[in-house]
């Protein structure tokens, strides 16, 4: 008689033999910044997430650095009176999110640090690329994220995350960082990324939803699989170092897929959506908030993801602590 049992018998066999581990170095925060100075904002769909000031971004990265957290991901807050339809300020150099890039690699010059490139923190449409007559225009939105990315390159960034969607945009995006002198600097690609009621939150922290339509032409349906082994290919063709699959918990078998593919690092973003399901629940005592962060951290591993963007990261790193 065979006896599986056997391996789970005791805690320190079932370390023993345990095929999946998580640990700070697959994980990377994503912080939100806003200009200025001033308290932090709590986002109300997101328990335990704030916006941070520019002064208090760097008090909370020391805080996740003491944790033993090095590996962090910024999205910027701009107010809608900054914004316009081309995108302007996303690469002029009075940017404060470029300026944020500086003063965090002056001051933890070891953490690696990702950026976010796309249009719509900075449009007035809010969507991730240029929008004409209700159409979101390809190819004139990849001038604009080429001097995105280099002005982020310029400010100091370890990886740009285009996570626009565009056609083409991960060859562009090197060209230009490559032609500009940056070659050392990462592409970690939104290879995969689908149109999710997962991101609700996240749009409540910056202020970013559309203000006409949705993201259905550009971020991917759902339904679709074999269409996100199209999008590795592409990436990998133009060059992408990491690849990413967003969400992360319903699409675990697209991580899957990618990661049996792929000859790069495939990445995963736990997104505000399943980050605030369980927030939620364990606030009315329906969930064990650790033991579910736990276990579906594991489960995005389990799929393939050599890396994950989660909003569990400060968490996690105290309950190792």
């Amino acid at each position: 008689m065979h006896r599986p049992r056997r391996n789970r018998s005791t805690a320190a066999i079932r370390d023993m033999v345990r095929e999946t581990s998580v640990s700070l170095s697959h994980l990377i925060y994503p912080l939100f910044v806003y200009e200025g100075k001033g308290a932090p904002i709590p986002i109300v769909s997101m328990p335990g997430i704030f916006r941070w000031s520019q002064e208090g971004i760097l008090a909370e990265m020391a805080e996740c650095v003491e944790l033993g957290i090095q590996h962090f991901v910024l999205f910027p807050a701009f107010p809608d009176s900054k914004k316009d339809k081309i995108a302007s300020l996303s690469h002029h150099p009075d940017n404060f999110y470029l300026q944020v890039i500086r003063e965090v690699k002056q001051r933890f010059p070891h953490v690696t640090l990702m950026s976010d490139v796309a249009m719509d923190p900075y449009s007035s449409d809010g969507h991730d690329g240029l929008v004409r007559d209700g159409e979101i225009i390809n190819d004139e939105t990849l001038e604009i994220l080429g001097k995105m990315a280099v002005a982020q390159a310029q400010a100091g960034i370890d990886i740009v995350g285009p996570s626009d969607m565009m056609d083409g945009r991960v060859g562009h995006i090197r060209s230009a960082l490559d032609q500009n002198g940056f070659t050392r600097v990462s592409i970690m690609s939104y290879t995969a990324k689908y149109a999710s009621a997962f991101y609700g939150p996240f749009r409540d922290a910056l202020d970013s939803a559309p203000k006409m339509g949705d993201k259905k032409t550009y971020q991917m349906d759902s339904a679709n699989k074999r269409e996100a082994l199209r999008e590795l290919y592409l990436d990998l063709e133009e060059g992408a170092d990491m690849v990413m699959v967003k969400p992360a918990l319903c699409y675990l078998d697209v991580i899957h897929a990618l990661k049996e593919q792929s000859t790069v690092p495939v990445a995963a973003y736990n997104v505000s959506g399943e980050y605030a399901m369980i927030k939620a629940a364990a606030q009315n005592g329906w969930l064990d908030e650790q033991k579910c962060m736990m276990e579906m951290l594991m489960s995005i591993r389990r799929a393939g993801a050599d890396i994950i963007l989660t909003y569990f990261a400060k968490d996690f790193a105290k309950a190792i602590k």
